[in-house]
């Protein structure tokens, strides 16, 4: 049984890994892809090189797992074992969780908390089975003076992460601007040298330091000599920078590049025992077990400072950078924080409004008049004239410019090395995090059309870090007691059901991953500028969404006939997916239309219009599809044969309508438009016809009178995503004529 615990942990590392990176590789890539910095290939191996050479320095963070929140003098064998167990099967279950939902968490968190909830369950099952001991005891077992110091830096890292992006932020963008290039043509060597200096010191001089590829001498002389060694690093990469934008190469690529690989390292380095510290610890208490023979032993021996195997540590970089390339869940946290630190403002903001969020927003215009009160007119209009942002027709389409990307990396590289060399597990998730919603607030990112938004982003990420150190004690808390009570069926299930649920969240294919596919295509500022190119994307666009809409009504429909309720709810989703996308498109209107010229104004004017209609039309689409599935859902009453007849002869006309419709848009010509107009009279006809047949009805045998407001809602809903699909129709007519 042992053997097979030591085996399963050796699995569960690499499954850590596996779902860590996809949730941690963020922290290091988000900035390089933010700002568009190189292709993703570049960055992917910038970063990979990066990881390789990090996981050479993270032995002394392995004590972490071997003895940084308990005693494990107090455990025998056979009790560490079962808790290192129980803390990795939660652990991972926990960590896929958050990953799909989209939502970057810590590591080091879940770590420190799922050994806590492990640890106490041993304590605590020891302390029932003695009657000597009392739950006072509990102290002889948790190391709650080192669990409180690594809780604490942990926390302590969030407001100065914050704070250290904000200020560095602030003072860049003073110097630089939104337009840069001037300013940086004159001082940008400079400016890059320290943020190169900051990463070489903390990176190689402190991340490096005691890893046996740097000599001891090297070492010695900097530890005595900081600040030479600081300004000889800080002048030569300079002097090098310098020579190299004279070249004319970008310089501020090169060190968001060289930031990746700096974080990457220090990333590897710092969070490298949350994966396969506490495989390891187990593996090292079974060799000393094996070679005792005696499996009652206690634990004493893990108290012995270590160094971990470099193939061992190989071995799992190499997992880490496969995990890089291939990982799927990874690009959807990622959106998450590219999403709250986004310059551009949108309506496709993720999260919603609350009262906290709103009431700091208030609160924070109001400080904002204060401070502008009190601020020299001078100096005022000098800071307001920094922070101009390019306007929409300049941006390259990343997510925020190089200068910003550049913050990012050097505040969260600096703190997570230093942290890495005074052996704190700082959370790379919290530091980075923060230093980009740090810099986010100080570029002024979170305007008044999406600060409440992104405010409310925030505090669900950071609600998300404590909810991660609450499950991560219970779940190991439990998971535990379950494998010391139940034995060795328990050790057996509790693997099994781990590794089902692992497979079926990361491998098995959703059905809701193949209908979220994007229906209306964007039409990029590129495509707005070609006359033809416009026409054709914006009709087959069209297109789309029209066919997009019948389909869903069609099956809605029909689905309630049936009282088929899983069709009705994928009709949902699907609707839910098509509204958002028309609502997004509507509000991206801006980056096309400043690429019309003045002549084109009236193609600019239908173009907002049509793109509305379609939106309006998948609203009462939406208005359809919520109501029948809740009716059906609910186990209400069906409808009746006299209203099936009568809302099957309403589909036929409807489908008429849109089928002539779309052969229109296949083919660009619009001479049917009177047809299209005199067969959505005679619908409205009909539906009033049978809206008051169907009063008739209800006066003379009454029916279900959900079931009765639940047709009185398809018949007014379908007039109204018709009368804006003829009127999409009729401004589309003008859109071709005048493009």
């Amino acid at each position: 049984m042992y053997t097979f615990i030591v085996i399963t942990l050796g699995l569960l590392a690499v499954l850590g890994i596996v779902v860590g990176v996809s949730n941690d590789a963020v922290n290091f890539l988000n900035s390089a892809f933010g700002s568009k910095a190189a292709s993703r290939r570049v960055i992917l191996t910038v970063a990979s090189v990066g990881i390789l050479v990090g996981v050479m320095t993270s032995s002394g963070m392995m004590e972490v797992a071997r003895n940084g929140v308990f005693y494990p003098g107090q455990f025998t064998f056979e009790q560490i074992m079962t808790l290192f167990l129980g803390m990795m099967l939660g652990n991972i279950v926990l960590l896929d969780i958050f990953n799909s939902l989209g939502l970057p968490t810590s590591t080091t968190v879940s770590l420190v908390f799922g050994l806590l909830g492990a640890a106490m369950a041993v304590a605590l099952s020891s302390i029932w089975a003695d009657e000597t001991l009392t739950l006072a005891d509990l102290s002889d077992y948790i190391n709650s003076g080192k669990a409180m110091a690594i809780i604490s830096a942990i926390l302590l890292s969030v407001a100065i992460a914050f704070f250290t992006g904000q200020i560095l932020m602030f003072i860049s963008r003073l110097i630089f601007s939104f337009r840069y290039n001037r300013m940086f043509s004159r001082i940008g060597a400079l400016w890059c040298g320290i943020t190169v200096t900051g990463i070489v010191y903390f990176t190689i001089f402190k991340g490096l330091k005691g890893s046996g590829i740097m000599p001891v001498q090297l070492e010695e002389w900097v530890a005595s000599n900081t600040f030479a060694a600081l300004a000889a690093v800080w002048a030569a990469s300079s002097v090098l920078l310098w020579l190299l934008q004279r070249m004319g190469v970008n310089i501020l690529k090169i060190t968001i590049l060289a930031g990746t690989f700096s974080l990457a390292l220090a990333f590897a380095g710092n969070d490298l025992v949350n994966f396969i510290g506490v495989p390891l610890a187990g593996y090292d208490s079974y060799n000393l077990a094996s070679a005792s023979g005696d499996y009652q032993m206690t634990m004493e021996s893990l108290m012995t400072p270590t160094r971990a195997n470099f193939w061992i540590m190989l071995a799992a970089g190499a997992v880490m950078v496969i995990t890089l390339f291939t990982s799927r869940k990874a690009m959807k946290v990622t959106q998450t924080e590219l999403s709250l630190s986004n310059q551009n403002e949108t309506a496709d903001e993720r999260f919603g409004s609350t009262a906290m969020s709103r009431g700091l927003v208030r609160g924070v215009l109001r400080l904002n008049e204060w401070a502008a009160r009190i601020t020299p007119p001078r100096v005022r209009r000098f800071i307001d004239r920094q922070f101009v942002p390019l306007p929409q027709n300049e941006r390259t389409g990343a997510m925020y410019d190089l200068i910003r990307a550049t913050v990012n990396l050097t505040g969260a590289a600096v703190l997570i090395s230093l942290a890495t060399s005074l052996k704190l597990p700082l959370s790379t998730t919290y530091v980075v995090f923060m230093v980009a919603m740090g810099s986010s607030l100080a570029d002024r990112a979170w305007g008044r059309e999406s600060a409440v938004y992104r405010i409310t982003g925030v505090m669900t990420v950071i609600m998300g870090w404590f909810v991660t150190a609450l499950a991560g004690f219970i779940i190991a808390l439990i998971v535990t007691l379950i494998l010391i009570y139940g034995g060795t069926v328990a050790i057996v299930a509790a693997v099994v059901v781990c590794a089902a649920l692992i497979v079926h969240s990361n491998f098995t294919k959703r059905d809701s991953e193949n209908t979220s596919d994007s229906v209306m295509t964007d039409i990029s500022p590129e495509i707005g500028r070609d006359p033809e190119k416009r026409l054709i994307g914006f009709t087959e666009q069209v297109l789309a969404a029209m066919e997009c809409v019948t389909r869903i009504y069609d099956r809605t429909i029909v689905a309630v006939f049936k009282e088929n309720r899983k069709a009705l709810k994928e009709m949902v989703h699907e609707s839910e997916t098509l509204f958002q996308q028309t609502r997004k498109q509507k509000y991206e209107l801006l980056p096309v239309l400043q690429t019309i010229k003045d002549n084109d104004i009236n193609t600019g004017h239908y173009y907002v219009q049509v793109v509305d209609y379609i939106s309006e039309a998948s609203k009462a689409l939406l208005h359809i599809t919520r109501p029948c599935y809740e009716h059906i859902d609910n186990n209400h009453q069906g409808f009746t044969k006299e209203q099936i007849v009568d809302l099957k002869e309403i589909i036929d006309r409807v489908e008429a309508i849109f089928e002539e419709i779309m052969s229109m848009l296949r083919t660009r010509r619009f001479d049917r438009m009177d047809d299209v107009l005199a067969m959505r009279d005679e619908l409205f006809d009909r539906i009033d016809a049978v809206m008051k047949n169907q009063l008739r009805r209800m006066r003379d045998t009454g029916g279900s009178t959900s079931a009765n407001m639940l047709f009185f809602n398809i018949l007014n809903e379908t007039k109204t995503m018709v009368l804006h699909s003829r009127n999409i129709m009729k401004s589309l007519e003008h859109f071709v004529h005048f493009s």
